[in-house]
């Protein structure tokens, strides 16, 4: 039997209109991450709450990370939960091309 894949869950808040930024969200992860991810879910709420979990584990807060992640960022915290040695080629490079590292 082959273990269940990883089921990442984002949870955002309608009245503050998050929907967009949680579905972009969304779409970055399946773009990325395609079949390696077993679902992502949207689940609407209320209060001003924007947070990311794969299997019920907290990757992004927007009260405590303050704000919201862009998609590198994103990116790399969904794949540490998943595949750490995955490389994500740009999402992986904290530094812009030419510079001195």
């Amino acid at each position: 039997m082959t273990p269940a894949l990883p089921h990442v869950q984002i949870t955002y808040c309608t009245m503050c209109q998050w929907l967009l930024r949680a579905g972009w969200m969304a779409q970055e992860l399946l773009s990325t991450f395609g079949t390696e991810l077993g679902a992502v879910t949207l689940v609407p709420t209320t209060g001003g709450v924007f947070r990311i979990t794969v299997d019920d584990e907290v990757v992004w807060d927007r009260k405590t990370d303050g704000g919201f992640p862009d998609a590198a960022e994103l990116k790399r915290r969904v794949r540490d939960r998943i595949d750490p040695d995955r490389d994500l080629g740009h999402a992986d490079r904290t530094t812009s091309p030419g510079a001195d590292a």
